[in-house]
């Protein structure tokens, strides 16, 4: 049965994969990013009816309240949600004291303050069917905290606890909630560090499958937690690392 699937951060990278392999499940995806022009990219390439761009900044609430109404009105409210985007805050991000508190409240804004907004808003429609699924793309850095990287470790752990919070609070209303927890993946986001051949060694070195994560072993994983196959995984913070965490 084709659902309503709302992936943010879409244009790009992870996101751009889930929204290509949930429409090649059948599903109707609505890929909400700030990046028109990516966005305009993906339609162009997937070139199905199916995908609905939504432009919008996801800690932008006007915009976000309008870019949910429109696209509501188009295929319905959404009965999965993914929450996908997300920001390490960029090269001012490091340890908390050198951490500028603008780049901090940024970084809170995009990969905590929006998944919160965003499952509150998409919430009620759920509720109202007593079905309905959260996966929010949370990190390895939200179960052990990646040196220098402050903001990004913190609001990823809170991701995980709002994931949990979700299923405590809804689970009995048939409402799920899972997040997954990433490690090293190859994305536009990491590949210029892949690129180096001693960096990547360096990351290889950590993981003990010894290989690089693509956006497919994510994709995937997202696709089967939001299916009814898992209708019993909830709360949980799937780790997609390669071994990492078990080092």
């Amino acid at each position: 049965m084709s659902r309503v699937v709302m992936v943010t951060g879409a244009a790009s990278g992870i996101g751009a994969g889930l929204a290509s392999h949930f429409i090649s499940l059948g599903d109707r995806v609505i890929a909400l990013d700030m990046d028109r022009g990516g966005l305009a990219s993906l339609a162009d390439q997937l070139a199905s009816p199916n995908l609905l761009p939504a432009v919008a900044d996801v800690t932008d609430d006007a915009q976000l309240e309008r870019a949910l109404a429109e696209s509501t009105a188009h295929f319905g409210h959404p009965e999965v949600l993914v929450n996908n985007a997300g920001t390490t805050g960029g090269p001012q991000a490091t340890t908390l004291h050198e951490t500028p508190p603008d780049v901090v409240d940024r970084v809170i804004d995009v990969n905590l303050r929006a998944v919160i907004r965003l499952t509150a808003a998409v919430l009620p429609a759920m509720l109202e069917r007593r079905r309905g699924v959260i996966v929010n793309i949370a990190s390895v850095a939200g179960l052990v905290a990646f040196p220098a990287r402050a903001a990004y470790s913190i609001t990823k752990a809170a991701v995980i606890q709002v994931t949990r919070a979700i299923a405590v609070d809804y689970g009995h209303q048939g409402i799920r909630s899972v997040a997954l927890c990433p490690g090293m993946i190859d994305t536009p986001m990491t590949h210029w560090r892949l690129a180096q051949p001693a960096l990547r060694e360096e990351v290889l070195a950590r993981i003990p499958q010894r290989t690089i994560g693509t956006v497919s072993d994510v994709v995937c994983a997202a696709a089967f937690f939001a299916s009814d196959e898992a209708r019993y995984c909830n709360g949980a913070a799937i780790p997609i690392d390669g071994g990492y965490l078990a080092i």
